[in-house]
């Protein structure tokens, strides 16, 4: 199956749309040629398989480059899993992985991965833990191997735990000093609660508090082949992804007791508005934010563009507004984080301390404005360019594809998804990003989180509501 090649000069094409949308301000040309027609991305050829032990096995032939990538998926294994007290835990627990092994060290891991022309790491997310891997196919089963080597067989080395844990005690500082860190965390909590969702930051406690005994727990707990996607994309058919994944995880069994179970995260929160006191700080970190959909939504595509129209880009309207025409900040954004069992939406950005009021007034202004005036056709037009240009460019990469199905996978999606998501962007009418704003873009419903000197910023923020300084 040829992946995304029909899509090829579809993307060039809207990378210069792209290009275009990024920066209004600059006439284009006037002789340029005009845009080519959309074409919509090819469905997925994927085959598809259970193992007798419950891991589901997607393989997606390619015609391109000599390489096999793979992508294993855990669902329920990365934030989602963390419990009180251990915030962040699931980053620990994912590059581990590659630390050492019941029969080599990590330097060895890496050592045997280069050797085959590839390479073997792991990631944690909220709703899972993502182990990839690739190679030159013609050795494919020698890295599936190895892959899942690090997946079955982590030996979590006493003296490779110390030193994550010091190294990731040393990152925490240097994050604990921005004060867009402190804002982040304290939106997580304002707009997930006590679900596990709020617990993705670690904290100096709960990253002292990691032990290869908990490592080993929770690895038993968390990788499960019945919670697991195996996706296997390249020179390779079928028949052969088939086998390698019988191969190397036919064999595999749940050791670790009953499965992670998650609820969904709040549908509202109490409103909170904060003032995160930084003496003497001479600009403020604004964030703000309430819960929103699961990416398994109906609304979940029109609120993509919706967002991306408000703030998703160098020409969305909140950094043109903050940016460009008001010159209060390098850069101001705005987004939908849509998982398994929820959502929210956040914007922000960090500004002087004399405008903190004024761009706070500002971003409401633009939230009611989308919700309020349908969103002009050439504007809604580069939007859905934008979006879509960047979809198909990402997805050229063989290894995006594996990660991408893996993350939908992770979210509750489907793979039909995959290949949808660009007509449907396109389909997506001005009538439904002014729902979309008022449904889920509403500033009464807004936590705000201002970190900053609560004595110059303060005063500015009473119209906005009573703040409490922390």
């Amino acid at each position: 199956m040829k992946i995304l090649t029909q899509a090829v000069s579809v993307a060039l094409t809207l990378s210069f749309a792209g290009a275009a949308f990024a920066g209004p301000q600059a006439a284009l040309p006037k002789d340029l040629p005009a845009y080519g027609a959309d074409e919509a991305m090819p469905q997925l050829n994927i085959a598809k398989k259970t193992l007798p032990n419950g891991l589901e096995v997607w393989v997606l032939p390619r015609n391109g480059i000599p390489r096999v990538d793979m992508s294993l998926a855990l669902k329920d294994a990365g934030f989602a899993a963390d419990g009180v007290g251990a915030n962040g835990f699931a980053t620990v627990l994912a590059g581990m992985l590659t630390e050492g092994t019941t029969k080599r060290d990590s330097k060895g891991i890496a050592e045997a991965a280069q050797a085959l022309g590839g390479s073997v790491g792991a990631g944690a997310g909220n709703d899972g833990i993502t182990l990839y891997a690739n190679a030159l196919a013609s050795n494919s089963d020698a890295i599936a191997a190895l892959m899942a080597e690090v997946a079955r067989a982590p030996s979590f080395p006493e003296d490779e735990v110390k030193l994550a844990k010091a190294n990731a005690l040393q990152a925490l500082k240097v994050s604990e000093a921005q004060p867009n860190s402190r804002a982040s965390r304290a939106l997580l909590a304002a707009t997930f609660g006590d679900h596990p969702y709020a617990r993705s930051m670690p904290t100096e406690a709960s990253i002292n508090a990691v032990t290869r005994a908990a490592l080993q727990s929770e690895y038993a707990r968390r990788f499960r082949p019945d919670h697991g996607l195996l996706v296997i994309t390249g020179r390779v058919t079928p028949e052969q992804g088939f086998a390698l994944a019988q191969k190397h995880f036919g064999d595999w069994k749940n050791a670790g007791g009953p499965a992670v179970s998650v609820p969904d995260s709040p549908s509202s929160m109490p409103i909170t508005k904060s003032i995160l006191q930084r003496d003497g700080s001479v600009q403020s970190a604004i964030l703000m934010g309430y819960p929103s959909i699961a990416a398994t939504s109906a609304d979940f595509i029109p609120m993509q563009l919706a967002s991306t129209v408000l703030g998703g880009g160098f020409s969305s309207r909140v950094n043109q507004n903050l940016r460009e025409d008001k010159g209060y900040t390098y850069g101001a954004s705005a987004a939908l984080g849509a998982f398994r069992h929820g959502g929210r939406v956040q914007a922000g950005a960090q500004v002087r301390n004399e405008v903190t009021g004024a761009s706070v007034k500002e971003f409401f202004n633009e939230f009611n404005r989308l919700a309020n005036e349908p969103v002009p056709a050439t504007e809604l037009t580069d939007t859905k360019r934008y979006v879509a240009g960047g979809y198909l460019i990402t997805n050229q990469m063989q290894s995006a594809v594996a990660s991408s199905l893996a993350n939908y996978w992770l979210r509750g999606q489907t793979s039909e998804a995959f290949g949808d998501y660009v007509p449907k962007i396109r389909a997506v009418t001005a009538d439904q990003v002014q729902a979309m704003a008022r449904k889920y873009w509403d500033p009464s419903k807004m936590s705000i989180i201002v970190v900053g000197d609560s004595k110059a910023v303060g005063p500015q923020l009473k119209e906005f509501g009573d703040f409490v300084t922390k």
